[in-house]
Formats: structure tokens, sequence, C-alpha cells
């Protein structure tokens, strides 16, 4: 790792000399990967926990304002765009519709754990010109906690890292765990993304189980008495 950053001081100074700012910046627009470098360069003592905390906070936040604005001043047309391409999509979303109407905190806090539907849930939420206080609180608390997930994971592998540096002077053997951090941090998001729109759609199969009971009972009773 020292030879890495090294070879980055010495022909791109500016990344070094700047790098909360790249680190900002990087979160505000990419997010998940710079994150999860952020908790590895803290690991290997390359820059402190609490300001990168703080500034990836700040950042993904404003990341979810920028979404906010989207919708406030477009509306649902970027949704129907790239939501509502083939039926699946256009299913899910309208369960994400129907959740955020009746949970909007809890939607917006959610999805900033999934993939997709982080965009089109803060979209979604300037579209309906939602509260900008509320968005602005669900905003923050969604932000701290994937923040605090992606700087884990990446803190994690960069330890794991340190305590394999023994036998895995090579640099590259780092890159590899680096990436592993960032392959399980894409696993974690897919699987919660996962289980939130199955958790979507079990309502529906619930009612339409309690319906069927219904009516199996109902059925069953009216034949009993017609026997009588």
């Amino acid at each position: 790792m020292e030879q890495f950053l090294g070879f980055l001081q010495q022909n791109f100074p500016v990344i070094v000399n700047y790098k909360y700012l790249f680190l900002f910046l990087g979160a505000m627009i990419e997010g998940l990967n710079t994150m999860v470098l952020g908790g590895f360069l803290v690991s290997v003592n390359t820059i402190k926990l609490l300001p990168i905390f703080l500034l990836f906070t700040l950042a993904y936040t404003i990341n979810g304002y920028i979404w906010y604005t989207v919708g406030y001043f477009a509306g649902a047309k970027p949704i129907d765009k790239w939501g509502r391409k083939d039926q699946k999509g256009r299913k899910i979303i309208e369960k994400v519709e129907e959740y955020f109407e009746k949970y909007s905190g809890r939607a917006i806090i959610i999805t900033k754990f999934t993939f997709s539907l982080t965009i089109a849930t803060l979209i979604m939420a300037g579209s309906l010109k939602y509260n900008l206080k509320k968005f602005s609180l669900y905003n923050f608390v969604g932000s701290i906690g994937w923040v605090t997930v992606t700087l884990f994971v990446g803190y994690f592998f960069g330890e794991s890292y340190k305590l394999f540096f023994v036998y895995l002077k090579n640099f590259t053997y780092g890159l590899v765990f680096l990436g592993g951090a960032i392959t399980l941090i894409y696993a974690i998001k897919l699987i919660f993304g996962s289980a939130f729109i199955k958790s979507l759609f079990i309502t529906d199969k619930i009612k339409e189980f309690s319906y069927k009971l219904r009516n199996g009972l109902e059925e069953f009773l009216s034949n009993g008495s017609e026997k009588k």
C-alpha cells in the first residue's frame, strides 16, 4: 500500500494533497465504491475516520437532494423513462409508490440501502413535492446508515489486509482485498434490495391467500347448510 501511495504522491500529487476533496466529490457523484475505498484508507492510516465520515455523510446527503430536485422540477418523467421499461419494472415502481404513500420516511431510509430503488424513490419524493423538512431528516438518517456500512466494510477488509501483510507484501494483493470489500458491499445492496422488493409483494400474497381461505370456508359452510 505504501508503494501505491508513494506512486500517487510522485506522479499525481494533486490527488494526494487534496484527497479529502476528491473523496468527497466521488462520494457525492458515485457513492458506493468511493466510500468503501474511504474505509480502506482509514484502516491503513491514510485518512482520519471522523473527517471522512462527516464528509461522506454530507456528500451522500447532497446526492439525495440532487435527485429530489430532479423529481421536483421534472416530475415523474425520469421514473417513467427508466423505471417502467418493462412489466416487471412497472410493478416494482408501482409497489414502491404505494409503500411511499403509506410509509414515506421509512421508504426514503430503506431504499438508501438498495441500488435502483434509491434514485427512483428520491425522484418520487421530489415529484410529489414531499415536505422538504421531513425529507431532509430521512435523507440524512439514511445517509448516516449507508456511510456507516460502507466505511465498516472497507475498514474491515483494510484491517484484514494489514493482518496478512506479512505474507502478502505485493501491492496487487492489496487491490484484491479492496476488490473483495467492494464486491461484498455490492452483494449487501443486492440482497437488501431484493429482500425489500419481495416484502412489497408479500402483502398481496397474504391478501390473496386470505381471500381464498375465506371463500373456501364460505363455500364449505354453504354446502353444509344445504345438506341439512
